[in-house]
C-alpha cells in the first residue's frame, strides 16, 4: 500500500469541502481510514496560509486520515509544512520526483550547532515530536498514531508503532534504528514505505532503516 495524494484545489476549507471529504469515507473506508496521506499543493501555488493548513491538517486527522508529507509545494508552503512536522515526500514508494526545495537557510542557521533531542517517556497516539536539528532518541514504546520527525537519525529504544521520519530536510544519510518494528509508516529523507510493504520475518525485530541506492531498505540487527 502506498500513500493517497489528496490534491487540494481551493485555499478554502469550509463546510463543502469537508461534506465532501466525508463523502468519499463513507464510500470507501476502507481505502481511506487509517491510510497514509499526502497533500498535493499544485493547483494552488499561492497558498501558504500556515494557520489554514494547521487546521486542515488538524481536521482530516480527527477523521483517521493519517496527513504525513506534502508534494508538489512550494518553498513558503515546505517552510509552513515544515513547522508542522509533515516532510516533502517524492512520488512513488521508492522512485525520486522532482520536488520544491526549502528556502535557504541564513548562514546564522547554518552554523547552529545540532540541538539532539531525547524523551524518556512513551510517545503516545496523536503526539508528534519534533527533532529541527538534530537525532530524536525515544527510550520508551512509541503508541499507533504518534509521529516521530528528525533532521538526522530517529533512535527508539522500544517497540515503534507509529510513524518515523528520518532526515526530513533532505538528509540522506538518516537513518532510524528500534528494537521492535511494528510501524505504520517509515520514512528517510522524502522516501517512504508503509507497514504493508514490510516483509514479515522483520516485523517485531530488531531494525535500521536506511537509503541506499535511493531506495528505503529495511534491515534486521545482530
Amino acid at each position: 500500500m502506498t500513500a493517497i495524494a489528496l490534491r487540494i484545489e481551493s485555499d478554502q476549507f469550509d463546510d463543502a469541502f469537508f461534506e465532501a471529504i466525508d463523502a468519499q469515507i463513507t464510500k470507501a473506508p476502507q481505502l481511506l481510514l487509517d491510510a497514509p496521506l499526502v497533500l498535493d499543493f499544485s493547483k494552488v501555488p499561492e497558498f501558504a496560509d500556515s494557520a489554514a493548513l494547521a487546521d486542515l491538517v488538524a481536521k482530516l486527522r480527527t477523521r483517521n486520515m493519517l496527513v504525513f508529507g506534502v508534494q508538489n509545494t512550494t518553498s513558503p508552503q515546505l517552510e509552513a509544512a515544515d513547522g508542522l512536522g509533515l516532510i516533502p515526500v517524492r512520488i512513488g514508494r521508492d522512485g525520486p520526483a522532482p520536488e520544491a526545495k526549502p528556502a535557504r537557510k541564513s548562514k546564522v542557521d547554518r552554523l547552529l550547532p545540532p540541538d539532539n533531542k531525547v524523551i524518556t517517556k512513551p510517545v503516545r497516539s496523536g503526539q508528534l515530536v519534533v527533532a529541527e536539528r538534530g537525532d530524536l532518541t525515544v527510550i520508551g514504546p512509541v503508541s499507533s498514531g504518534a509521529e516521530l520527525v528528525a533532521a538526522g537519525n530517529i533512535h527508539v529504544y522500544g517497540p515503534l508503532r507509529g510513524r518515523a521520519m528520518a532526515g526530513c530536510h533532505g538528509d540522506e544519510t538518516g537513518r532510524i534504528f528500534c528494537r521492535a518494528l511494528h510501524a505504520e509508516l517509515l520514512a528517510v529523507a522524502g522516501l517512504y514505505r508503509t507497514s504493508e510493504s514490510i516483509e514479515d520475518e522483520l516485523r517485531g525485530q530488531a531494525v535500521q532503516i536506511f537509503l541506499k541506492d535511493e531506495r528505503l531498505c529495511v534491515e534486521a540487527l545482530g
